[in-house]
């Protein structure tokens, strides 16, 4: 199943996917047009920018050496360009950053995940799989026949693929000064 994920990407295609947390619509990080792509499907306005979920690096902890965040749960860190430039390069397409160059990151703690990630050698755009406005799902059945009709490759909900957690990732966005707030518990 990696590999045919990983193609798709490859060849610039949108992707309903197993996450971490909920299940998610994504794309190559890298890919411009695909991420515009998901934008329009998830009828999305831009200044709602996107998160990516990066290949585990034991950089990431210690650049962002944020106590007191509880390990609990998968966390989305948003990032200022400061922090996220250097980590990730030139490997963002420029449209998923939001207006003030931040940008969320998540290393998922997901083996399927992990693995298309690495094979694509690329962040993967990640957002939920809903419409914009509408709830997120918190299972395959919950998401919108018109949004799976509108993206290019859906992951067929594998037992062996699927997260126990049914809630969104804890957001936790890091300030330039160095504070940071909690946005989602």
């Amino acid at each position: 199943m990696t590999e045919q994920v990983v193609g798709a990407l490859r060849a610039g295609k949108t992707l309903l996917y197993p996450t971490d947390t909920i299940w998610g619509i994504g794309c190559d990080a890298r890919n411009r047009e695909a991420v515009e792509r998901l934008y329009a499907i998830k009828e999305r306005d831009h200044t709602k920018s996107m998160l990516v979920l990066v290949e585990d690096n034991p950089i990431i902890p210690v650049t962002l050496n944020i106590p007191d965040i509880p390990t609990d749960r998968p966390t989305t860190y948003i990032l200022p360009e400061k922090i996220w430039q250097p980590l990730l390069g030139d490997n963002i397409a420029d449209n998923i950053a939001a207006a003030d160059g931040s940008l969320g990151i998540r290393v998922p703690r997901h083996a399927f995940c992990q693995e298309v990630i690495r094979q694509l050698g690329a962040p993967l755009v990640s957002t939920s799989a809903n419409l914009s406005g509408h709830p997120s799902p918190q299972c395959y059945e919950e998401i919108e026949e018109e949004l799976k009709r509108r993206v290019d490759f859906c992951v067929p909900p594998l037992p062996e693929l699927l997260s126990s957690e049914t809630r969104g990732s804890r957001i936790v966005k890091l300030h330039p000064d160095g504070t940071f707030t909690v946005i989602r518990p």
